[in-house]
């Protein structure tokens, strides 16, 4: 009974946050389609990374980044390729990526607000010595297999969603 419980505890867990309500605003203060290349997302070649799984909006250095949707801050910190780096985990099992921060003002496991300022645009990572600006990136936890192709990295595509799509 007890395994029973717990799938099905799963479950609703997993179709509520399906059935969030999403919305977005463009996590960087006063940006605009001008402050970012609108065929970006998915361009190959693209550094180490090779294909270029995110937008990248640029700002002064300092610019407010603010959360594009509501969600659980599950990670702060730095990492290589993306520097300053902060993930949240928003509404339809998504996680956002922002990175090449340089501050972050919020902390893990809070709860970030749509809207609400939670870092500053940056130059760190592999963007240090390029113009600063916000490398935006969502994922999804939950695999979309028809978004699946034979580009490079095409299986990527089933994780990756175009985040100037919702912007």
């Amino acid at each position: 009974m007890k395994k029973r419980t717990l799938i099905l505890t799963l479950i609703v867990v997993i179709m509520i946050g399906l059935i969030l309500p999403q919305s977005f605003v463009i996590p960087v203060e006063k940006a605009n389609k001008s402050s970012y290349h609108a065929k970006s997302f998915w361009f190959y070649p693209w550094g180490k990374s090779g294909t270029h799984k995110g937008v990248d909006i640029f700002a002064k250095e300092g610019t407010d980044v603010k959360s594009s949707t509501h969600g659980l801050v599950l990670y702060t910190g730095k990492i290589a390729l993306g520097g300053n780096v902060i993930l949240i985990l928003g509404p339809k099992w998504r996680i956002h990526y922002y990175a090449h921060l340089k501050d972050i003002r919020t902390t893990p496991l809070s709860f970030a607000e749509k809207n609400e300022v939670i870092g500053t645009v940056g130059s760190t990572g592999n963007a240090k010595g390029k113009s600063p600006h916000l490398h935006y990136a969502i994922t999804t936890l939950i695999p979309y297999p028809w978004r699946y192709d034979n580009d490079r990295q095409g299986w990527k595509k089933m994780f990756y969603l175009n985040p100037i799509e919702y912007m």
